[in-house]
């Protein structure tokens, strides 16, 4: 299982490609040698290949545009193609939580994104990959909405980046969800969570950091076969993203992860 950087976090220095091929440096420089791409500026594929491959890294997974992974999915395909990126990401439903996580949206986004979801799979080299929040731990019926999503696709099709955070936040129990979605797992999110006595609220922690059992999670994510792990931060608050990065990193080494 590799250790890799989900750039999500470090997407106020990468607002231009001067930005990001430096963020990349520093990212790399830190020990990183796969990212996550997404909340970065527009970039062409085959730049990003020739600066990923110039710092030793890989792009493995992004998240990308829904109305391009839906509704253009043979260029989505091609653009992935050019980085050699294997996981095509979302990040989520779009507006699901705006619209407030009615099963009918979840019903209507399965049917929508359907075909994309077997094109990707059909190509040969790709996997549709869901990204989580708390929201999808709604219960509807006796299910959750991620029960849901994953009884709708085959798990080789249908892919969940597992995020521990927001799994913590919907009341779930991320080592125990890792375990129960083995073969869907390719990819997880970590990212730690503590109570401030600053703010007197919960906040987002450089993975451990904060009080969730990590090690128990990593055990999870080696017995599911877990390929990537992506520290990813959404709040840095006053701290520097990439110190938050470089601790993460190091403590995830500390437990034996490369």
């Amino acid at each position: 299982m590799k250790i890799g950087a989900q750039l999500y976090t470090v997407r106020n220095f990468c607002k231009t490609t001067e930005e990001l091929e430096d963020t990349l440096r520093r990212v790399a420089e830190i020990g990183y040698s796969t990212v996550q791409l997404s909340g970065v500026c527009d970039y062409d594929p085959v730049w990003m290949s020739g600066v990923l491959r110039k710092y030793r890294l890989h792009a493995d997974i992004t998240h990308f545009n829904y109305n391009r992974v839906a509704h253009d999915t043979a260029a989505t395909i091609a653009f992935h193609n050019k980085m050699k990126c294997r996981f095509i990401g979302i990040g989520s439903i779009p507006d699901f939580k705006k619209n407030g996580c009615r099963r009918e949206d979840l019903d209507a986004f399965i049917v929508d994104i359907a075909p994309a979801v077997h094109e990707i799979a059909a190509s040969g080299n790709h996997k549709f990959m869901y990204h989580n929040h708390n929201m999808e731990f709604v219960r509807h019926d006796g299910k959750t909405y991620l029960d849901i999503l994953c009884e709708a696709f085959p798990a080789d099709r249908f892919g969940i980046t597992l995020d521990t955070y927001w799994v913590q936040a919907g009341g779930g129990d991320p080592a125990w969800w890792i375990r129960r979605l083995k073969g869907r797992v390719d990819c997880v999110h970590f990212k730690d969570m503590v109570y401030s006595g600053e703010d007197k609220a919960v906040r987002m922690a450089p993975v451990g950091y904060g009080n969730m059992n990590y090690p128990e999670i990593v055990r999870a994510c080696r017995s599911a076969g877990v390929k990537y792990a992506y520290v990813e931060q959404d709040h840095c608050y006053d701290d520097d993203p990439f110190e938050c990065l470089k601790l993460s990193y190091d403590y995830l080494r500390s437990l034996r992860l490369s």
